[in-house]
């Protein structure tokens, strides 16, 4: 699922594609079950003395579950609370991490429309011709929530493409296919729709994906180990695709990806320096699928729905859709994740199926959650 259980491709080294897709939808199905175990009430102090071991255990479950290694961070109002590396993992290991590259992607996007050069709500034919019929009406709003009705997970559409292509070419080839749904009425996880929003970025600032993210984000963040790929790769040299896969192309740092976070946490800006607004920030993190079908969501959703918000997954929200709680995990194992409630923010940084290490780090971050709700 998504966030959840979308892209393994980078760790089946010697599987054919089919079969990665197969470990996906399970990792999926497992993965959200084990999100949807609520957060302990708050117990600090007492709870914050023992906080360290009870982390360390859970990473240590995750080791047996077939993780070399993991890094955990967790930190609040720019400063860190705890650091933790366990197993056979460098401090800065650098490692692809799927779907959690999700909520960069809407990040960029939003750093576009904050400058009035993009609409959340504006056809998308307005920015790409190629749309036509039904799909010219689809917004990037629906695009970045997976409501715009270009399929999900299982077909494959953006995994299979050329990464030789532009994004241009790329959404040219996705706006040729039928919808399997009207624009905005239906969740579908994992479709290319991303693709889609990448390309409206680039025919609007006349730049390349890559090279926009690492003037608008990576530079001014000091993301300096981060850049993106398409998995797979088809022999293009490492960073230099033109068409990036968007929904799980990221390869980057646990150091990189909290610089990433403490901006997000900080509203959208770092050190007085302003990456994006502060209301660019809330659209991201509001609920958009409140009472809208999910035709396609792992089993492990349906008992317990998650809602999705703009490049994220909404854990819980407030009466008006505003997310307290969100993440965006990847299949991959790694597992970033931000509480509005109490100010936290971190990540659990590995590289192994998410269905075998999620369920630790659930469990590890109740624990941090209960520990350090109560303050410093």
């Amino acid at each position: 699922m998504g966030q959840i259980g979308v892209f393994v491709f980078g760790s089946c080294l010697m599987l054919t594609i089919s079969v990665c897709i197969g470990i996906a939808l399970h990792a999926g199905e497992k993965a959200l079950d084990v999100m949807s175990a609520p957060v302990q009430a708050p117990r600090a102090p007492a709870a914050r003395k023992n906080v360290r071991q009870r982390v360390h255990a859970e990473l240590e479950y995750a080791l047996g579950q077939g993780a070399a290694g993991v890094t955990a961070i967790v930190m609040r109002d720019g400063r860190q609370l705890l650091r933790m590396d366990v197993g056979d993992i460098a401090p800065d290991a650098q490692m692809p991490v799927a779907s959690a590259s999700k909520w960069m992607t809407a990040a960029l996007v939003m750093s576009v429309v904050d400058e009035g050069r993009l609409s959340l709500d504006a056809p998308i034919s307005h920015y790409l011709p190629a749309f036509t019929g039904p799909a010219a009406t689809t917004t990037l709003r629906e695009l970045l929530a997976q409501t715009s009705g270009e399929g999900s997970l299982l077909d494959m559409v953006d995994i299979r493409q050329d990464p030789r292509l532009t994004l241009a070419e790329s959404a040219t080839q996705i706006a040729q296919r039928p919808l399997h749904d009207p624009p905005g009425a239906v969740f579908r996880y994992g479709g290319p729709g991303f693709q889609v929003a990448g390309a409206a970025v680039e025919a609007v600032t006349h730049k390349r994906w890559a090279e926009l993210f690492d003037e608008r984000i990576a530079r001014p963040l000091g993301m300096t180990h981060t850049y993106w790929e398409h998995l797979p790769s088809h022999g293009v040299p490492r960073g230099q695709t033109s068409n990036p896969l968007l929904q799980g192309g990221v390869v980057t740092t646990a150091g990189d990806y909290m610089r990433f976070l403490t901006m997000l946490a900080n509203h959208g800006s770092v050190d007085g320096r302003r990456i994006l607004s502060a209301h660019a920030v809330d659209v991201m993190e509001t609920a958009q699928t409140i009472g809208k079908p999910k035709a396609w969501l792992p089993r492990g959703a349906r008992g317990r729905p998650k809602e999705y918000a703009l490049g994220n997954w909404c854990e819980a929200w407030t009466a008006r859709h505003a997310c307290t709680l969100v993440s965006s995990p990847g299949a991959l194992g790694t597992f970033p994740w931000l509480d509005r409630q109490h100010g936290l923010y971190g990540i659990f940084f590995t590289r192994e199926r998410l269905t075998r290490v999620s369920e630790s780090f659930i469990k590890a971050r109740a624990a941090i959650i209960e520990a350090y709700a109560s303050g410093p």
